[in-house]
């Protein structure tokens, strides 16, 4: 109902012009047509699919973003640059000139793995050894050869070759991770479990602040259209809907919102990390309805609304019931109502 009444509003004088004689002076409504302005048009009643949409502000970002933590404990030595993809088997950083490597797996690495140990995290490590290229079995034991394994690639890594593997060595994360700033600098000390870097996924996103009453705009996997820096138009789906409103703002100008996440279908051409766009959003769409223009709408004497069917120099008023609207029309039911009838609609 608050998605119609705005509808209605957009037509504001227009649709109070065209009111039904006497309804104004408050008098009973006559039976005759409406009074017009002096210059009319008509428009045509049409079938058509309807769809709402509305440009909403967002940001273009990456995927993820989180902070990281390392178990390694001494001075930093090197440091990744901001933008930085790391991938598995790379380094996120070295301290005392040893690397802390990446490599994928959800599990946190939270006990040394040795010889006798066994369990998830075993398999995990042994498949990332097994995708960099070691001979190892991948299971959830941690055998002689997986032993060996470690050793090969501790030595490949500078590393103390201990046959042992904990957490000031690796850093497990879901996949690849980009480099979205730095809290150390080379020459620091590095306690452990200190948050060092930022990161994010390497998927582009756009993320909306949508505001709660435009939330049936969005709909998990509806398509979108996002213009970029430069005028650059791209598509993209929404893959997150928010399901907790936020409320931000003082006293007398709050706003409650709700998180929507976009991924767009290719890569955006711009390299900037955060980037204003516009989000043009849609509303479900209403399929082969019959519509007229906002502006052909009639206030009636009781509160409803009509429409003006023109049959050459014949004129009636036909009561209608409103649905959804959509590029400046609106759904329409009434009777007797076809497609193809004229309406009347103000000339200006």
């Amino acid at each position: 109902m608050k998605k119609i009444l705005a509808g209605v509003a957009l037509v504001g004088g227009a649709a109070l012009a065209w009111t039904i004689p006497n309804a104004l002076s408050g008098g009973e409504p006559a039976a005759q047509a409406p009074v017009r302005p002096a210059a009319l048009a008509t428009a045509e009643i049409t079938r058509q699919d309807l769809v709402d949409t509305k440009t909403v502000d967002g940001t273009l970002t990456y995927d993820d973003r989180r902070e990281l933590g390392v178990q390694a404990q001494g001075t930093v030595t090197w440091i990744p640059q901001d933008g930085r993809v790391v991938r598995r088997g790379r380094s996120l950083l070295q301290v005392d000139r040893k690397p802390v490597t990446l490599m994928y797996g959800s599990l946190p690495l939270y006990r040394t793995l040795e010889q006798g140990v066994e369990g998830p995290d075993v398999k995990q490590l042994e498949r990332n050894l097994k995708a960099l290229g070691y001979d190892v079995t991948v299971d959830e034991d941690y055998t002689y050869a997986t032993y060996l394994a470690v050793l090969e690639w501790q030595e490949d890594r500078g590393l103390d070759e201990t046959g042992k593997v904990d957490a000031s060595q690796v850093v497990f994360q879901p996949g690849a991770v980009r480099v979205a700033g730095v809290a150390t600098a080379v020459g620091r000390k590095l306690a452990p479990g200190r948050d060092v870097l930022t990161v994010t996924g390497t998927s582009r996103v756009v993320h909306v602040d949508l505001d709660a009453d435009d939330q049936h705009l969005a709909r998990k996997g509806a398509k979108v259209t996002v213009e970029l820096p430069g005028g650059e138009q791209a598509k993209g789906r929404i893959t997150d809907v928010g399901s907790v409103a936020e409320t931000s703002g003082g006293q007398n100008d709050q706003t409650t919102t709700v998180d929507v996440d976009i991924t767009l279908t290719k890569r955006p051409k711009t390299r900037l990390d955060h980037a204003p766009v516009d989000v043009e959003l849609e509303s479900e769409r209403v399929k082969k309805v019959l519509t007229v223009p906002v502006e052909a709408l009639l206030a009636t004497a009781d509160g409803g609304f009509g429409v003006e069917v023109v049959d050459g120099t014949a004129k009636r008023v036909v009561p209608v019931e409103l649905g959804a609207f959509g590029g400046g029309r609106v759904e329409v039911k009434g009777t007797g109502l076809e497609a193809g009838q004229k309406v009347g609609v103000p000339a200006t």
